[in-house]
């Protein structure tokens, strides 16, 4: 039904503090991803050397192009965290979209929408330092104040802005109501730059909706693919973009959910497992042991979400605290689901 409707664009994995790190990008990519950006990561902590901080921007050639996001509400700290950047990065993106008061109260994230001219002013000079291209993500605007997106994406494009991203709702909604395309469509005929639509966009009839409504050079998916990598693959398959089949084999529609999740699942465990040794070799095993353990609780209970028997189970989750035992847990319980879903297909 939606086949052939809209030409393709590129699909963007959304960058996503605890969700977006580096196994989890190298999955969507595999499950269809045509950009993944780094979670984002705040500039100061950037310049202080924060290992933390920089263990977010670790990369792998499989992701090439590498684009970390980094926000802040101080100029001199975008601008150096740019400069450390210039050696790793293919890109840049900026942050004025994160709409979470630890960020916004520091005036940084979205909350600079509402100083257009030092946001503005921020963006130059990081353009003036960097010898790769800049890119910016932004909202429609504060919510206390008037509509800005437009003006403001015409702004960043004459200082040398070459890509924005615009997700359809202000910083006061967060991400309540429903998001704005047509606002994203103004902005896409105001400017001659590609823009990116982000907000709402859940699957293939979601996706073919905003882009008959914005005519946008590509979409961003944020939420919609914490614990469904595989939404990115789906898309592209119900839309005639990619005709290629998926590494799992679903053959009813419950089935079809546990598959493409344990299929995920293990491809995730196997890839933070691999980047994990190579960590070991640069960094301390105590901070990456946290964050390994730590990266793997948030994703068990994005995985095994909104699955037949799935609250009882996340429940248990809390319990699983070791990196090994989590990953067992959470396969016997996919294999379960299949296993049943494929015992009640030959049943009927």
């Amino acid at each position: 039904m939606m086949a052939g409707e809209v030409e393709q664009v590129p699909l963007f994995l959304a960058p996503m503090a605890g969700v977006t790190d580096l196994a989890f990008r190298l999955l969507t990519r595999e499950c269809g991803a045509d950009f993944t950006i780094s979670e984002f990561t705040a500039a100061a902590a950037l310049t202080r050397q924060d290992s933390k901080s920089w263990h977010k921007l670790e990369s792998d050639p499989r992701e090439t192009p590498f684009i970390p996001q980094i926000f802040g509400g101080k100029v001199e700290e975008m601008v150096q965290s740019c400069e450390l950047l210039q050696d790793v990065a293919d890109l840049i993106d900026l942050n004025f979209g994160c709409p979470a008061p630890k960020v916004t109260r520091h005036c940084a994230g979205a909350a600079l929408m509402g100083r257009p001219d030092e946001l503005v002013g921020m963006v130059e000079k990081c353009v003036e330092v960097s010898k790769v291209p800049i890119t910016v993500k932004m909202r429609l605007g504060t919510g206390t104040e008037r509509i800005n997106a437009l003006e403001l994406a015409k702004r960043v494009q004459d200082v040398g802005v070459e890509r924005i991203c615009v997700h359809g709702r202000t910083l006061r909604q967060r991400y309540s109501g429903v998001a704005d395309w047509q606002a994203i469509a103004e902005i896409v005929d105001a400017v001659d730059i590609p823009v990116v639509a982000n907000g709402d966009i859940v699957d293939a009839a979601s996706a073919t909706k905003c882009l008959q409504i914005t005519g946008a050079a590509g979409l961003m998916i944020g939420r919609s693919a914490i614990g469904r990598p595989t939404i990115f693959q789906q898309i592209k398959s119900q839309l005639d973009w990619d005709s290629s089949p998926p590494p799992w084999s679903p053959t009813s529609s419950i089935e079809n959910q546990a598959s493409a999740r344990l299929w995920a699942w293990r491809r995730y465990v196997n890839l933070d497992d691999e980047l994990n040794e190579l960590r070991h070799k640069s960094s301390s095993e105590e901070v990456e042991a946290h964050l390994l353990s730590k990266n793997r609780l948030r994703h068990a209970f994005a995985f095994t979400k909104e699955l037949p028997g799935s609250k009882a189970f996340r429940t248990e989750l809390h319990s699983n605290r070791g990196a090994m035992q989590l990953s067992t847990s959470v396969e016997a319980f996919l294999v379960e689901l299949v296993t049943a879903s494929k015992n009640q297909t030959q049943q009927d």
